[in-house]
């Protein structure tokens, strides 16, 4: 749809970039992944869903993907290549 109306647009998930999105900036998907095993493993042993803590997250991946922002036409600066996780060439 972005493409059709060549609007570039930016998620808080980096998956959404591998398919076609030009910038995703959010908590990466494998620490959602390990936090929700923490969860589980707490709440098998016992501990009830009221009693945990939440959890914020502590890594999060800036995601570019170059050629979806070639074909909108818009220029990424080499400063923000630098400073993303990944570039999707």
């Amino acid at each position: 749809m972005q493409r059709r109306y060549r609007i570039p647009t930016i998620s808080a998930y980096g998956e959404y970039v591998t398919d076609g999105g030009v910038f995703s900036y959010g908590a990466s998907l494998n620490e959602r992944v390990r936090q929700l095993g923490r969860y589980v493993g707490r709440t098998s042993h016992g501990m009830r869903p009221a009693e945990l803590p939440i959890d914020q997250p502590t890594h999060f991946e800036f995601v570019i993907n170059a050629r979806a922002a070639r074909a909108l036409g818009v220029a990424i600066p080499q400063s923000l290549r630098l400073r993303a996780d990944e570039v999707i060439e």
